[in-house]
């Protein structure tokens, strides 16, 4: 819990990084900001290409879904993918590169993960965003069902701040894993129903979907499109689930990083 209650302690010093992650990553380019618009749009037209025109998937059987609700629904996924996948990605760095802060004792480590899933989450919140307007001006348009959208959303920041914690901590001791970064990202793109609806995954490939309906973020992104585009009611209690899920993964990355904390500076 120490980390958690630093943050809360320490916001200022959060805000500072996160603002400062979110600015130098982009700092240098000539478009700048624009890439955090820019960047979702082309790998949007380059999936709805390929697996919406090319492959003609549709995430219903309904004559009434067209590949604009597609490409949307597939935004949607893509957004919530970006936070997860890219702290996987992100997080066993974030210490080792920061050799100078280990070294200050009274400075708090674990502001240095929590800002990196924060300017990922930026990105979410930005990218959810822009997919809204979307739907709502080319799209179906948005319902009172969007109410939901932040109960559906909360989980997934509390699960990409607990994995930023945990894999920043072995990243430390296993500088190997975030050679496999990329690789987890992959495998989450397919297992995270972006590009199919969890109901097509059950009919179409029940032996698979007794490990897939264990991932949070098919839900997560399945309950997404279910508000956004369908004006529909999420599923209560697969939303408990991915709940429950990402206060367990916030406390044991949580955990995780105070516990092997001391030893960082051994290590580096």
């Amino acid at each position: 819990m120490e980390p958690i209650l630093s943050l809360f302690r320490r916001h200022e010093l959060f805000w500072q990084f996160l603002s400062r992650n979110v600015k130098a990553r982009h700092r240098g380019s000539v478009l700048g900001a624009i890439w955090l618009v820019a960047n979702p749009l082309l790998m949007l037209s380059l999936y709805v290409f390929a697996f919406g025109v090319v492959f003609g998937g549709r995430f219903t059987d309904s004559t009434d879904e067209s590949t604009l609700d597609y490409a949307l629904g597939v935004f949607l996924g893509l957004n919530v993918l970006g936070l997860v996948s890219g702290v996987i990605g992100g997080a066993p760095g974030v210490i080792v590169g920061q050799p100078n802060f280990v070294k200050k004792v009274v400075f708090p480590l674990e502001i240095l993960p929590a800002a990196m899933a924060g300017a990922l989450g930026y990105d979410l919140l930005i990218g959810l965003g822009l997919c809204l307007i979307g739907i709502a001006s080319l799209g179906p348009g948005l319902t009172l069902s969007a109410c939901w959208i932040p109960v559906i959303v909360a989980p997934v920041f509390f699960i990409g701040l607990g994995l930023a914690w945990f894999f920043s901590a072995l990243g430390v001791f296993i500088r190997d894993i975030g050679q496999l970064g990329g690789f987890l990202g992959l495998g989450l793109l397919y297992a995270s129903g972006v590009f199919y609806s969890a109901d097509k995954a059950r009919e179409a490939a029940p032996g698979i979907w007794v490990f897939l309906k264990w991932n949070p973020l098919i839900h997560v992104i399945d309950s997404l499109r279910q508000v956004c585009l369908w004006g529909g009611e999420p599923s209560f209690l697969a939303l408990a689930y991915v709940w429950v899920f990402g206060i367990i993964i916030l406390l044991i990355g949580a955990w995780f990083f105070h516990r092997l904390r001391p030893a960082f500076a051994d290590v580096l």
